[in-house]
């Protein structure tokens, strides 16, 4: 029996940013700074367990489309997670009767008073299986451009 190594339900990526405990937390945890860097309109939302935030994006290309996520937990200075669909960009399609994915930012100490942050989305096998993979694949390459954007505006 061969061991099936590839995990495709959870997407993990960190990265490690020169910058205060306080600063990236401020840059994932203040709603408005999240959608600086993120490429979405948070303006004067927030982020608390239970509630949702939504805004439109605004990457090129992105015209009316829509973040919408509900924010499962925030422990300052530590983890910030919520609720999306992932890759929801067919703007005539109904998602909510889907399973969202979770999307979990976790911030630990690096050498050199630095941060290592983590981003995990998990729920992927739950994705309809029509888009799993393309959500899947989409949101790899999406986290890794996403957190180097963080990287670029923590560090103005």
């Amino acid at each position: 029996m061969s061991k099936h190594t590839e995990n495709t339900d959870s997407i993990v990526r960190s990265i490690v940013i020169n910058a205060s405990r306080e600063r990236v937390w401020r840059a994932l945890s203040n709603a408005e700074e999240f959608g600086a860097w993120f490429g979405v309109d948070l303006g004067g939302q927030v982020f608390v367990p239970g509630e949702r935030v939504r805004g439109l994006f605004t990457h090129p290309g992105c015209e009316g489309l829509f973040f919408d996520a509900v924010i499962q937990q925030v422990l300052p200075q530590d983890v910030l997670s919520f609720h999306w669909h992932p890759y929801a960009v067919e703007t005539m399609v109904d998602y909510s009767g889907e399973l969202p994915t979770l999307v979990s930012f976790r911030l630990d100490d690096a050498p050199g008073n630095a941060i290592l942050l983590t981003v995990v989305e998990s729920g992927f096998d739950k994705v309809p299986a029509q888009r799993r993979r393309t959500a899947f694949e989409m949101n790899t390459e999406g986290w890794e451009i996403q957190l180097q954007n963080l990287l670029k505006h923590v560090s103005k």
